[in-house]
């Protein structure tokens, strides 16, 4: 039943229209219990979920129903890609990093405080890596609703990129 009067996006909303799909892939890289959630929701809200795991042992261990997991950024290099680092004590995070910058991913973040300059910057920079493509990377991420725990980070983040692709501040600012 179609309702002439209402917004498309009301009509999407109430089941009566099928939402537009424009296959986004987000790409969780390292395991961990935020890449758990985060992929976990990704797909509710239309994304193709990919985990990027380096560690083959780790990589093995990971994943669910649904998601695709890879040890190499080679295998993902998408320019639909969103990819959402959600680990940055890792040792090999400059690496990666590095290799995503250079691939061709639409938008790249990093999980961390605002409150100290992210471990990256150095990793990259000593890596080589230009001051423009360091930041590339964006950090914090998500809408900041102070996110503590791993599955309210995953949504704070997934409500930060829908906000992105709408061309939206997030938060609740409504001008049109």
């Amino acid at each position: 039943m179609t309702h002439p009067h209402e917004d498309p996006t009301c009509e999407v909303a109430h089941g009566h229209a099928p939402a537009l799909s424009d296959t986004r892939t987000l790409i969780a890289v390292f395991a961990s219990p935020v890449a758990d959630y985060l992929l976990r929701y990704a797909s509710d809200v239309g994304y193709r979920p990919m985990l990027l795991e380096p560690d083959a042992e780790r990589a093995a261990a990971a994943g669910s129903p649904g998601v695709k997991v890879v040890t190499s950024f080679a295998d993902c290099s998408d320019p639909s890609a969103d990819v959402v680092v959600t680990d940055h004590h890792r040792p090999d995070l400059g690496i990666m990093l590095r290799d995503i910058l250079a691939g061709q991913a639409n938008w790249i973040g990093l999980m961390g405080s605002p409150r100290h300059v992210g471990p990256h910057v150095a990793a990259l920079t000593e890596l080589g890596v230009p001051a423009a493509d360091i930041a590339r990377v964006h950090r914090p991420i998500g809408l900041n609703i102070g996110s503590k725990a791993p599955a309210e980070i995953a949504i704070a983040t997934i409500a930060g990129l829908i906000a992105e692709h709408n061309g939206c501040p997030g938060g609740f600012s409504f001008s049109s």
